[in-house]
């Protein structure tokens, strides 16, 4: 039996590259990074698509190869993302735009292109990955906090959209917003900084990216076939 397809944006390291391990052997996986380079790990077998999503023309193209390489495409998991922190007063507007293309604009176009492959085929996924920042905001943050809280009023909105254009698919796109998790990005954070977050979190720990990834995996899975629309908090309790 042949397995489906799930493409994996931003799989090179972090909570992507978790996904990617849990996926695999359950689905064929096409993976992502903005260069081959970036994998510090052997891919194997798995189908590979590169793109700089800063860059427009870049995830244009992107999006034709998927469509042209990957018409049978069952997933999209929507995780490559980036923050620049700093003041807004002082935030380049470059930085701006960066954040705007490659958090927000990227994942809105690769679903589109899914949303018609799925429509063809009558099923589908997509999971966009928020993080709690778009629902609380952080100093410094505010970009990435709106271009994290843009994913979410999306995913809902999609899930809403695709389910008026036909009755009969199985179509569903959800978004996972994550705590604060152990990763590259959460080992910049200055210690007095995670000290005071983690003075907040109930469940008294950070957060593994394996867990991030085996909530993706049931909500890919049809044992979350009536969960449509929803945006899944993995926080240990902080908000």
């Amino acid at each position: 039996m042949k397995m489906k397809k799930i493409l994996i944006t931003g799989a090179s390291r972090g909570i992507g590259k978790a996904i990617k391990e849990r996926l695999a052997g359950e689905y064929e996986l096409v993976l992502h990074a903005s260069s081959p380079d970036s994998f510090k790990y052997d891919i194997g077998k798995h189908a590979l698509l590169c793109a700089d999503f800063s860059q427009p023309e870049q995830v244009q193209h992107f999006c034709k190869q998927l469509k042209k390489e990957h018409g049978d495409l069952y997933g999209v998991i929507n995780n490559a993302g980036l923050t620049i922190d700093n003041s807004l007063l002082f935030l380049p507007e470059r930085d701006i735009e960066t954040m705007l293309q490659v958090n927000l604009k990227a994942p809105i176009l690769i679903a589109k292109q899914a949303a018609k492959i799925f429509h063809s085929q009558q099923r589908g996924v997509i999971i966009n990955m928020s993080s709690i920042i778009g629902q609380t905001g952080n100093a410094y943050q505010s970009i990435y906090a709106a271009t994290k809280a843009g994913l979410v009023a999306f995913s809902k909105s999609l899930a809403q959209e695709l389910g008026r254009l036909n009755e009969q698919h199985q179509i569903r796109v959800n978004c996972i917003s994550p705590g604060l998790i152990d990763s590259e990005m959460s080992a910049k954070i200055p210690q007095i900084e995670l000290d005071k977050v983690m003075s907040n979190i109930p469940s008294n720990r950070i957060g593994k990216t394996q867990e991030v990834a085996d909530l993706v995996a049931f909500l890919v899975s049809e044992q979350a076939s009536y969960i449509n629309g929803a945006n899944i908090h993995i926080n240990g309790g902080l908000y």
